[in-house]
């Protein structure tokens, strides 16, 4: 296995590539903080093993003291969460927010979302190939973290750099940035994404995932901000350009909706998700990897809610099936 790819930002900052094979993503950016006292890790990557080699060998090159070293995860995804059980020393601090640590500790989590994926109209026979194959199931840490639960305005502080914690739901519903005033950096997770679009998906029936993250964004705009350091792909140098392109993307989204909709007279959350455009080769819906249809039809629900709370679509039932219409 190649070395992990490292690139210090800062001093005493450094930013560690973590490989997901066969994933679109790429890789999941480990942020490392190095300090002779305790030493802070922002993400981690999935709990797999190519994973675990490569945050080992990021560790290896930078010569991080584990029996000295903390741990911060911005969200429950597995890419970002994963590994802090793996790699945790007794005595480590791992941070986390509550409502993501609610939902990644429900025992009835994938029961919950197998009913719930049914009535938005994926397929009942893909619905169980879907959960088994999903990343939250099989790359998430295996039993229970010991996590310290951070709140909107703490702060963490570790050499040089002193970490706001930015609560900023939408990607999920306690997704949490860390700012660095003095410095100017913003740890985005996956906030704000520069080389792709955060996912903004849900499979409840009831919640509004995009308006959160439009607030969120709207937050973020007037932090002030020179360097965006986000859970994948390039560093963002222009915040605030960055944030009115993931509102225009979105804005956008919700006229296709909307367009779709009214096209077919009413649709679950799947047969929208499979008339909108999306970012990926394939001739049609129907050859979309299985993983893929899953992801589009939770953000296409999440774009459905939005528009269904600004009354524009209204819900009703088709036997078992919610669908929505324009209202």
């Amino acid at each position: 296995m190649p070395e992990t790819v490292i690139e210090q930002i800062r001093e005493d900052l450094f930013r560690a590539e973590i490989p997901l094979p066969r994933n679109p993503l790429k890789a999941t950016n480990a942020y490392i903080i190095k300090n002779g006292k305790r030493n802070l890790v922002i993400d981690t990557g999935m709990n797999r093993d190519e994973c675990k080699a490569a945050l080992s060998d990021a560790f290896r090159q930078l010569d991080i003291d584990l029996e000295h070293t903390d741990y911060f995860v911005t969200h429950l995804h597995a890419d970002h969460v994963g590994l802090v059980a793996e790699f945790s020393a007794p005595g480590a601090i791992i941070y986390f927010n509550e409502p993501d640590a609610e939902i990644l500790q429900r025992t009835d989590l994938w029961h919950l979302v197998s009913s719930l994926a049914g009535k938005h109209g994926f397929p009942e026979e893909l619905v169980s190939a879907a959960i088994d194959l999903h990343p939250g199931q099989r790359y998430s840490p295996q039993g229970p973290v010991n996590f310290t639960m951070v709140e909107d305005g703490d702060l963490l502080t570790y050499g040089n750099y002193e970490l706001h914690c930015i609560t900023t739901p939408g990607h999920t519903s306690g997704h949490t940035c860390l700012l660095e005033p003095h410095h100017k950096l913003f740890f985005s997770g996956d906030h704000i994404l520069g080389d792709i679009t955060p996912n903004i998906s849900t499979w409840l029936e009831t919640g509004n995932p995009l308006a959160e993250y439009f607030s969120s964004l709207d937050r973020v705009h007037e932090l002030d901000v020179n360097l965006v350091l986000p859970g994948h792909r390039s560093l963002i140098k222009n915040c605030r350009q960055r944030i009115d392109q993931l509102k225009d993307h979105h804005r956008r989204r919700l006229n296709e909706v909307l367009h779709i909709v009214g096209e077919i007279g009413q649709g679950s959350a799947f047969e929208i998700a499979a008339g909108m455009t999306w970012d990926l080769v394939a001739d049609s819906w129907d050859d979309f990897p299985l993983m893929q249809k899953w992801f589009a039809t939770g953000e296409a629900l999440a774009h459905v809610q939005y528009l269904e709370h600004e009354g524009k679509l209204q819900r009703s039932s088709r036997e078992k099936t919610l669908v929505f219409s324009v209202g």
